[in-house]
């Protein structure tokens, strides 16, 4: 075994997510989300389930916290639900929303855990979905406005803000497949609301400069090392040109456009920039966050005398467990964009894992992928990646998007029938971590 110490103030702590923990969907004023009709919708989501009541975090947030500190977490990522502070989108303001996320920001604060808030995490108000969701760029001017009123009422005490959450799957996922909400299968969809949530965060990261220089800001992204399935030349080279769709939310913040690959294998699906709008887009960020769970495999046709690669075993979600992929995919980040800090906003694992007859959960794949992806990160900070934290998804198991509650990614089980929460054997381990700063890993 050997100890890898991380720097002092290395930033440990975990992740979740509005629409997938709070429940409380319809109570105290809150408007509806493109979550709460899409879940609705049969077919939409593994067996009919919704996030209706989810983890009841809206009503079990103390006991929650409470948690977290007994985890050693020293920042909790978590993100608002714009319609439960802004039931319409805009104008009116749900004072009883923006209560719940002030009381939440107190109580993490008085355990000690430095809070880190995603503004916008999938749940758009479905007023702006009526207006045509993120296709349209006015719902950019709408989401300035709601990340304002978020940084006049909570930035006294928050000062880790992140705009967007993987805006990737958002274009990819709602607008393209319509695996996820609103469920719209339009590629030239798709290509606007890269561009509307582009402006939109460089609108938000004006605001809060104008009104608190001294917080940081930044924006997250999921980014994954593409590799060819076989050592042909082929796959070689569509490999590297698909590597460079990770840089679609990159590039037009640190370059000013989009990866020339992409306009060409896009063509006019992505819109130009305006001289404006690129002046907003490229707003100096704090930090960047990624999340990355897997690599992309891509590739494979029959090439006389080509050799596939070895491949790995698979989470639940059928994504390769392959830690070296954090460690390559950082380097690759910070070498294309060299941003001032990183974090590992999102790194985890879905696995079958049941309680034993003792009520114990001993999820040692769990905990032996975050060993192996922990330490690949601690590799990356040896290189000279800027890595300043560690967030693991998830605190606990929660509604998994279209996965519904099939899908555990926690380091806390939660049991939805009766809202018991129980640590995991994973929960345990990073638990040591968090409070030793050192991760005692093999070789």
């Amino acid at each position: 075994m050997s100890k890898l110490v991380f720097p002092d103030g290395f930033l440990w702590g975990a992740a979740t997510a509005s629409y997938q923990i709070e429940g409380a969907w319809n109570e105290h004023g809150k408007g509806p989300s493109i979550w709460d009709e899409f879940s609705h919708v049969p077919g939409k989501v593994r067996n009919g389930e919704t996030g209706d009541v989810a983890c009841d975090h809206y009503h079990r947030y103390r006991e929650d916290v409470a948690l977290m500190k007994s985890l050693n977490l020293k920042a909790y990522r978590f993100s608002i639900s714009w319609p439960r502070v802004l039931p319409e989108g805009k104008g009116r303001v749900n004072e009883a929303g923006v209560d719940f996320y002030s009381r939440l920001v107190d109580e993490l604060l008085a355990a000690g855990i430095k809070p880190a808030v995603t503004l916008y995490h999938w749940d758009l108000p479905l007023a702006m979905d009526r207006i045509g969701g993120w296709p349209n760029l006015e719902v950019a001017n709408h989401y300035a406005d709601y990340a304002e009123l978020m940084f006049r009422r909570l930035g006294d005490r928050v000062k880790f803000w992140i705009t967007l959450n993987e805006p990737q799957v958002v274009c990819n996922m709602g607008y393209t497949t319509g695996g996820h909400a609103p469920g719209h299968t339009d590629e030239r969809e798709a290509g606007r609301a890269g561009h509307t949530l582009l402006i939109a965060h460089g609108l938000a990261v004006q605001r809060l400069r104008g009104l608190s220089p001294e917080a940081k800001i930044g924006l997250t992204v999921n980014v994954g090392q593409v590799h060819p399935a076989t050592d042909s030349a082929e796959d070689g080279a569509l490999a590297a040109r698909m590597q460079e769709h990770n840089a679609w939310f990159l590039d037009p913040i640190y370059r000013g456009d989009y990866p020339a690959v992409m306009r060409e294998d896009k063509g006019d699906i992505l819109p130009q920039f305006t001289e404006e709008q690129r002046r907003t887009i490229q707003q100096p960020l704090d930090f960047l966050g990624i999340n990355n769970y897997s690599r992309q495999v891509i590739g494979g046709s029959p090439v006389p005398g080509a050799t596939a690669i070895e491949r790995l075993p698979v989470t639940t979600m059928n994504w390769e467990v392959y830690p070296a992929g954090l460690r390559e995919i950082l380097c690759w980040v910070h070498e294309r964009c060299s941003p001032p800090e990183m974090y590992m906003t999102e790194n985890g694992a879905a696995f079958p894992d049941q309680p034993d007859a003792s009520g114990r959960v001993e999820d040692e794949d769990r905990r032996a992928f975050l060993e192996g992806y922990i330490s690949e990160a601690h590799r990356a900070i040896q290189l000279g990646v800027p890595l300043k934290g560690y967030f693991v998804w998830s605190l606990m198991d929660n509604f998994e998007w279209a996965w519904g509650f099939y899908q555990r990614f926690g380091i806390v089980r939660v049991d939805f029938d009766t809202q018991k929460r129980i640590v995991k054997r994973s929960g345990d381990w990073y638990a040591r971590v968090a409070a030793a700063n050192t991760v005692e890993a093999e070789g």
